[in-house]
């Protein structure tokens, strides 16, 4: 594997430095009995597994008290799967602290916005930005490095669980000291301070660092998204700070070992900064029926193929240490199961989007725990069946066409602009009810995935040359820099579509002080802003619809006149279509076009979008959010004169189309989510490596939930 990773390294186009394909299962020994384990690593060999996760939550086990470690359970099981080929990454086991532990520091527990203490009996309830938390957390990843160091079958280390998925935020006293230290770091005068935060707004000034709060919500109304901004600042940088603390012992210890992490939720975390730095890679995990439920798009291959996408922006390719199985549920909530073929084309997926190693999450459910009816391979009976099938289908590609996959990265035609933390967390300190930039951003990526184009998420600040086009979703936090950026792009003949509200605010979520969109931009559009305001979504009774319980719109029947929900219109090409959200009416430089124009009301006539050529380039500017009728206007407006097609010509429903390539190669990957046979006509030549390397030209024919990856010709 790879050694440690700079920042210049973070790039959604970075792919991992292995040529290993790793392909398993995350390992519970400590729950079943010991005669189970011969079977199960026996299992897992003739499945084609090359690699299984332990530990992750057993400190108790590690420690079962203070200073008294005992790794035997554990050196048993690894020796028994070693015995099978089949080689260990261990976890540093934080995210559980032991009972003895959290009675002797009850202060190393989080307190959430009520004042309430998380308690022992679930778990990430210990704060990370407690200083006794984070000397106990290196003292037991030194043990167990230490111990391992000299083991040849622990082949490297996933730090701590899903950091921050539970419960990112913490407003105990230790997090009250750290946030205060971070500040006076950070400004180092408390003027700074005040001047950033607004303290002239409300009194809401401190005479001393020793005097800041924490930011409650609603205590008893908004704080200052200043100080709500920092906040968040500070957690990431509190859980990047966490988990140096093991990497550097890790490091230390065996520099042999790849090091990474699994995010689940993906809550504060700055993955363009430490955190990704300081690890050869990150991984992923991925649930696509129960992100599907709280994304509610109304179809998981989508939100997996939109999540995949939005995690390579980070940092490039990943690894999936927890590719869903079965169904998931814990005691107040289950996902639907995948059906006979799905869990297979699902881990397909991942790869597609740029996963170069997969574990299926889990070997086997536990019998007892708050995940009982967690779903693995092996059912609770101890029979495996069809997913243990499909587990072995997809171990025995991985590794045959691990030569083939490793080494090259996701194509994208069109680009988002995504993967910036300042700006995800900006919108939600002041998001007065607008969709959020990704939100915005996910009507580009649904259409492109329904029309099989390649799209997906970047930094501005990564390599803009390999898209077509880029999209930038209302980043109200801009730099210069980055203007830079996109106008040589464009120069070079890549198109740029700019977002309304982008560059509004600075660094401090300050609203700036001249015309919107700022300086450079309006340098690079030749657009300002002459005013602005706020619309409905669309379909909704106003800006304030009552929502159900289930997250969606309540439309009374007596809606109101379209006079009275001010619906504003924009005529764009031969189109009227309605706004949604915001608008902005536009002043327009002579050496720009006006390319849709708003059509009712007061601002009939006045400029809604332009068009301004720059170099072999263009860049358009919109003003208002983007809808399913706008999105499809703009795409015709742009993708055929930028070079936009699909990959796959004529692609029936239902199917998936991505590509990974490199210099040397072309890998066009399919994949059918709908559980009926799909016939493609216009699929380019090439061979299929999921079907003995048989010839492709034009028709091919996809089973319910079949999968084919195509060397191109």
């Amino acid at each position: 594997m790879s050694a440690s990773s700079s920042k210049n390294d973070l790039s959604v186009w970075r792919t991992i430095k292995t040529d290993r394909f790793l392909v398993g299962a995350p390992h519970y020994p400590e729950h079943v009995d010991e005669s189970y384990w011969e079977r199960d690593a026996k299992r897992m060999a003739e499945a084609g597994f090359n690699v299984a996760r332990l530990g992750e939550f057993a400190w108790h086990l590690f420690e079962p008290k203070l200073g008294t470690f005992d790794f035997d359970l554990f050196d048993r099981a690894i020796a028994v799967l070693a015995r099978h080929g089949i080689d260990t990454i261990m976890c540093t086991p934080t995210a559980t602290p032991p009972r003895w532990l959290t009675v002797a520091h009850p202060e190393i527990l989080r307190v959430d916005g009520n004042g309430r203490t998380m308690s022992h009996g679930s778990r990430q309830h210990a704060d990370t930005a407690s200083p006794v938390f984070r000397e106990h957390s290196k003292r037991i990843t030194k043990a167990m490095a230490e111990h391992y160091r000299d083991n040849p079958h622990v082949i490297g280390w996933q730090t701590d669980n899903e950091l921050n998925t539970s419960m990112p935020e913490s407003f105990s006293a230790a997090t009250l000291s750290e946030f205060q230290l971070f500040l006076a770091d950070k400004y180092g005068t408390i003027d700074k301070l005040n001047f950033a935060w607004g303290g002239d707004f409300w009194a809401t000034a401190y005479d001393d660092f020793g005097q800041v709060v924490l930011p409650i919500e609603f205590g008893p109304t908004f704080p200052s998204p200043g100080h709500v901004q920092d906040y968040h600042r500070f957690l990431a940088f509190a859980t990047a700070r966490f988990q140096h603390d093991q990497v550097e012992i890790l490091r230390a210890t065996k520099a042999e070992w790849f090091i990474f992490h699994n995010l689940g939720g993906l809550r504060d975390i700055d993955f363009r900064g430490q955190f990704s730095t300081d690890l050869d890679f990150v991984g992923y995990d991925i649930y696509p029926m129960l992100y599907d439920e709280f994304q509610r798009i109304g179809n998981h291959a989508k939100v997996q193929a939109l999540h995949l996408d939005i995690c390579r922006g980070f940092s490039g390719n990943y690894i999936v240490p927890e590719q869903q199985s079965g169904f998931g549920s814990q005691p107040g909530f289950c996902t639907l199961t995948p059906e006979p073929g799905e869990m297979r084309r699902m881990a397909m997926s991942s790869v597609a989007r740029g996963a170069d190693g997969l574990l299926f999450f889990r070997w086997r459910p536990a019998h007892f725990g708050a995940e009982i009816y967690w779903m693995g391979l092996i059912d609770h009976d101890d029979v495996p069946r069809h997913r243990y099938d499909e587990a072995k289908r997809f171990a025995t590609e991985m590794t045959a066409l691990k030569d083939k996959i490793l080494g090259t990265h996701v194509r994208m035609d069109v680009g988002i602009a995504g993967s910036d933390f300042d700006n995800q967390e900006a919108h939600k300190t002041y998001s007065i009810g607008l969709p959020s930039p990704q939100d915005d951003a996910i009507q580009l990526h649904q259409y492109c995935y329904d029309r099989g184009i390649a799209c997906g998420f970047i930094h501005p600040e990564d390599d803009l040359s390999r898209l077509k086009l880029l999209y930038v979703p209302h980043w109200v936090m801009w730099k210069d820099g980055w203007t830079e950026r996109l106008e040589a792009f464009a120069r070079d003949g890549g198109t740029v579509v700019i977002g309304a509200r982008t560059g509004t605010r600075d660094e401090n979520n300050h609203v700036i002080r001249e015309t919107a969109p700022g300086s450079s931009l309006t340098r690079l559009t030749g657009v300002k802003v002459k005013d602005f305001g706020r619309l409905a979504a669309p379909g909704a009774k106003g800006l304030f619809d009552v929502m159900s319980r289930s997250g969606g719109l309540v439309i009374p029947p007596n809606r109101p006149a379209e006079s009275h929900r001010r619906v504003r219109r924009f005529t764009f090409g031969n189109r009227e279509i309605e706004a949604a959200h915001f608008y902005e009416n536009l002043t327009v430089a002579d050496d720009a076009e006006v390319v849709a124009t708003w059509s009712n009301r007061y601002a009939e006539g006045q400029p809604m979008a332009s068009l301004r050529r720059v170099g072999k380039g263009r860049v358009l500017y919109l003003g208002t959010y983007l809808t399913p009728e706008l999105t499809d206007a703009l795409a015709d407006r742009t993708f055929a004169e930028a070079g936009i097609g699909p990959l796959v010509g004529d692609l029936p429903e239902g199917v998936e189309v991505t590509m990974r390539q490199n210099d040397d190669r072309r890998l066009l990957f399919l994949q059918n989510y709908l559980d009926q046979r799909a016939e493609l006509s216009e699929v380019p030549a090439g061979i299929n490596l999921l079907d003995d390397g048989k010839s492709v030209s034009g028709t091919l024919s996809l089973e319910a939930y079949g999968c084919a990856i195509i060397e191109l010709r």
